[in-house]
């Protein structure tokens, strides 16, 4: 099995600059196949819906059966093992009092100056629409992180998609952790086809205001065709992870993290950044032994990360590799050092910071509290986790006094009128002139 190894201090800009290339999609080519696809759900709603479900999931769906039936919420509930239901339970309490740690006031105000009032509004979104996705296995993990803030943050409608199997059911255990938090508007409907009514409304399925939650290229691609007609959510491509070390963990526990976002499939991004050279070399040697004992699809989608955009990269000192992390922006970062409290105010650039050999992957994705629903492809420079604020909107608002405007009136004046706005100065001189 081929491990990439980079060392910094020998490689070029140009070559380190390619280093940060991701395993990623070619949207511009799916974003022509969905083309049609989402045009015919415009046009035929339900009835283009039940034949693309029919074509690309094997599942014939009356469209009055799309919703999946309270009684089968509940039965879901009932029929997944106690010990799974338990550990949703976990992982909904910790994500729950994580994300009402980011609510905000609902109203703030504040005086600009004598006689001049400002302040905002906060108010949950009216719908929003979560894709939780299927292909690839169940992911209740992901009907929690995208649930959860959504509730919290009091949305109105909140309404699930989800692929059916080739008997038109849907995951079990992501429809009972829907259940689980509150969520009872669940269709049986994936792909292309589920963005598409979310984004107009079929006679069966309503038209939402966002639609959020990760999914293939071809989701992705309908997501990006239609971000003119509804908000598509922040960025979510490929998964993709850097573990920083310095020697001090054990390397088997290294590895083992380095592995944990090179299995989601052949299109991620795994790197260990090290400053110790034994630590590089003993990584070298463990990966291919380490993935050799995974599943053969697991197996197979981590020696394609390996090969591509994945390994082991040299830095001849700590803050060479912060300063390639930085410039990277990954979306999950594992800080495996000596220090890592020392390590977090140098971090600028990254979805998330894990700190120390106790705070593996696997619990953020899963149970710690913050939300793993994380930018990709260097959007971590700009973009946040997906959190309560992605289902809020705020709107300012303002109210001045006769004496306020007095002060304010004749100096914004001279703004409209240099503008050359005439509407608005007489706005302000008609008043002006009243009083």
């Amino acid at each position: 099995m081929q491990v990439n190894f980079y060392d910094l201090e020998t490689m070029s800009t140009a070559e380190r600059q390619q280093l940060h290339r991701r395993g990623s999609l070619d949207l511009s080519g799916l974003v022509a196949q969905v083309a049609p696809l989402v045009e015919d759900v415009r046009v035929r709603g339900d009835t283009a819906v039940r034949e693309l479900t029919r074509r690309f999931d094997h599942a014939d769906i009356e469209p009055g059966s799309f919703r999946v039936p309270l009684e089968n919420l509940d039965r879901a509930v009932a029929e997944i093992p106690v010990d799974l239901r338990e550990a949703m339970e976990t992982s909904i309490t910790n994500i729950r009092k994580f994300h009402e740690r980011q609510l905000e006031p609902p109203t703030w105000e504040m005086e600009i100056s004598p006689g001049i009032v400002a302040g905002e509004r906060v108010i949950p979104l009216a719908s929003v629409g979560l894709y939780v996705p299927r292909g690839k296995g169940s992911f209740p993990s992901m009907m929690m992180m995208a649930g959860v803030p959504a509730k919290v943050a009091g949305v109105e409608r909140i309404i699930v998609v989800t692929p059916p199997d080739t008997q038109g059911r849907p995951d079990r255990a992501t429809v009972a952790a829907a259940r689980i938090i509150g969520i009872d508007e669940i269709y049986a409907v994936g792909g292309v086809q589920a963005v598409a009514a979310l984004a107009f409304g079929t006679e069966s399925i309503p038209r939402v205001d966002k639609i959020v939650g990760p999914g293939s290229g071809y989701v992705l691609a309908a997501k990006q065709l239609l971000s003119s007609v509804v908000d598509t959510g922040p960025p979510a491509g490929p998964s993709e992870a850097i573990v920083l070390g310095d020697g001090s963990v054990d390397v088997e526990v290294v590895v083992a993290d380095l592995l944990i976002e090179a299995e989601h499939g052949p299109d991620s991004s795994a790197y260990l950044v090290t400053t110790d050279r034994n630590e590089a070399e003993d990584a070298l040697r463990l990966i291919p032994e380490m993935v050799g004992r995974l599943s053969e699809e697991r197996r197979s989608f981590c020696e394609s990360v390996f090969r591509a955009s994945g390994g082991v990269v040299l830095a001849p000192d700590m803050n060479a590799a912060l300063d390639f992390i930085n410039e990277f922006a990954p979306e999950h970062l594992q800080v495996l050092t000596r220090n890592p409290e020392a390590i977090l105010p140098k971090i600028r650039f990254a979805g998330e910071a894990l700190l120390g050999p106790f705070t593996p992957g696997t619990l953020a994705n899963y149970s710690i509290g913050p939300n793993a629903i994380l930018p990709t492809s260097g959007f971590a420079r700009t973009a946040s986790a997906l959190s309560v604020r992605d289902f809020t909107r705020r709107m300012s608002f303002a109210r001045v006094t006769e004496p306020g405007f007095r002060c304010l009136a004749p100096k914004t004046l001279v703004l409209a009128q240099y503008e050359g706005f005439a509407a608005h100065a007489a706005a302000l001189t008609k008043r002006l002139n009243r009083i």
